[in-house]
This record gives C-alpha cells, structure tokens and sequence, in this order.
C-alpha cells in the first residue's frame, strides 16, 4: 500500500509561487519543499513573512522537519532554505546534483569569480533515481530537467513535488526558454512523470488566479493524461515543442529573475557582503532581450 502524507500548500501571491510542508502522520516527520524568501525588487529589500507562516504551522503542528528540499535554482523568488534550517537548528537542506552545471552556466552569466561552482552550498546533492524516507514515507529522486538544467522531481509516497513542469492542466505546462532550459528535455520529463500511477498527487510550483481568488494545485497523473491542454495523452513529441517554443518567444523575463539567480546558486545566500557591510547584487547589462510590448 503506497503511503500517503499530509500536504499542506502555501502561497505567495507575489510571484505565484506554491511552498509545500509534507510529512507522515504516523510518525510526524516532515519536509518542506521550495520555500519563498520574500524579496522586493523595487527597494531590494527581503523579508520572511512565508517562511514564517510555514515555520508557525510545523510549530503548531508538531511536525518534526528533516529536510528542506528545493526542486532547482529558481528564478522568481529566493529560496529561504538557509533562513528555515537555520531556524530548525540546522536541518539539512538538499537540491539535484545538477545544480553544479547551472552555477557554472550563472557564474559565467554574472561574471561571478568568488562562487564555488561546487555544489557545497548545500548539505547533499541528490543524484536521479536516489531514495531516503520522511518518517515511513519513501521519497524517490526523479531528474527533470527542461525547466532548468538542474530541476527534480521528489516522488513522496502517493505525492510528487514536481515544481516548474506542470501547471494545472488548463494552463499546460512551463516555461523552458531560460539559459539551459531544453523545451525536448522538458517533454521527456512530463512523460516521465506521467508514467507514474494514476492516482498519483502532482503538486506544482505556480498558480497565477485572479486577484482574490485562491490558487490551485494539485491534480492527479489521470486527470493531467486526460486534459493538461499542452501534455494530454494524444498529444506528440513535435507538437509540444512548438507550442511551448511558440509560448515560450511570447514571455517575459521574471522580474526578480536576475537577483534570484544570484541567491539561488549560493543556496539561498546573499552576495558576499562588501567593505561596508552591505551585499549588492551585479545585474548583467544587456546579456537578456527588452520586454515584449505586449507585457
């Protein structure tokens, strides 16, 4: 009999962005995946307030955090996983083995001579097909890259983690038009996914619901073989890449992208603090096209 844990969904509107506590009701242990250091790019300014309703609900819970689990390098918000563990007395915090490659593609972007493109910023690196437990709940490593060159999937009994692939089954699917993303490499990810059960809990990384209106999140591996607009049973190989290439010359950059990406290689860290003090972020100059005018 396939596990099932409790998960408990968190968003922040802000950047869209959907934060998971899981963990196993008969023993109480936990996880948290992709956790949102909130940032404002106007004044540069961070705070914890996501982190801080996370770390509230584990408290009021009694759940036991072992892991803190961020699925890639993300580009829309910075990860609180240094802040969280730092709060849960150091427990580990664990990203995709991969994520070696996207540092050194950022380091290069940045011009970045200091970053350790190592992979040390965090506890372990997983590598695909790599399993550990959350209490009695196995978890399972898939690698999904497509999204980014370093995005995982964490299969957690009847429940995957499976970030910036899918959408809900309206929308379709992600965006695979950032440096290293791979609109083939994303496909063959989905599939992946899609091979697991049917009954099979596929939580995502984003929502963007009009203003008000609460965010949705999860739908079964069924439910998106049967509808997903872009990865629908029916649906090929050549015919997704169009579309989601065709999507993707549509969009914009994410407008933290380029402080996110400075963080996220550090494993959640500011930029060194220079003589006064203070961290800065280096913004690389025309490296990336202008806005669409159409927003």
């Amino acid at each position: 009999m396939t596990v099932s844990p409790i998960v408990r969904a968190f968003f922040d509107r802000p950047t869209g962005s959907l934060q998971y506590v899981f963990h196993d009701p008969d023993t109480m242990k936990g996880a948290i995946v992709d956790p949102v250091w909130n940032f404002c790019a106007k004044s540069g300014s961070t705070s914890t307030t996501d982190a801080d309703k996370m770390l509230d609900y584990v408290r009021e819970q009694g759940i036991e955090i072992e892991w803190i689990l961020d699925t890639h390098p993300h580009a829309d918000h910075f990860t609180a996983a240094v802040y969280l563990s730092d709060k849960l007395g150091g427990v580990p915090r664990a990203i995709g083995e991969k994520v070696v490659e996207v540092q050194k593609l950022w380091k290069g972007i940045y011009n970045d001579g200091e970053l350790p493109a190592d992979g040390s910023q965090w506890d372990r690196l997983f590598a695909e097909g790599e399993e550990f437990s959350i209490g009695n709940i196995p978890v399972k490593v898939m690698f999904s890259p497509g999204h980014t060159l370093a995005s995982i999937t964490y299969v957690a009994g009847d429940a995957a983690f499976v970030h910036d692939t899918l959408m809900m089954p309206a929308s379709g699917t992600s965006r695979a038009d950032f440096p290293g993303g791979d609109a083939g490499q994303l496909w063959n990810s989905i599939r992946a996914i899609l091979d697991l059960p049917g009954e099979t809990r596929l939580h995502i990384g984003h929502d963007y619901p009009e203003k008000g209106a609460p965010p949705t999140y999860m739908a079964t591996v069924a439910e998106h073989r049967l509808t997903n607009v872009h990865v629908k049973d029916g649906i090929g190989r050549d015919e997704f890449v169009a579309t989601r290439t065709a999507r993707d010359k549509t969009l914009n950059l994410p407008d933290r992208m380029l402080h996110a990406l400075r963080v996220n290689i550090r494993g959640g860290r500011l930029p060194t603090p220079e003589s006064d003090g203070n961290s800065y972020f280096k913004i690389p100059a025309n490296k990336f096209e202008p806005p669409k005018s159409s927003g």
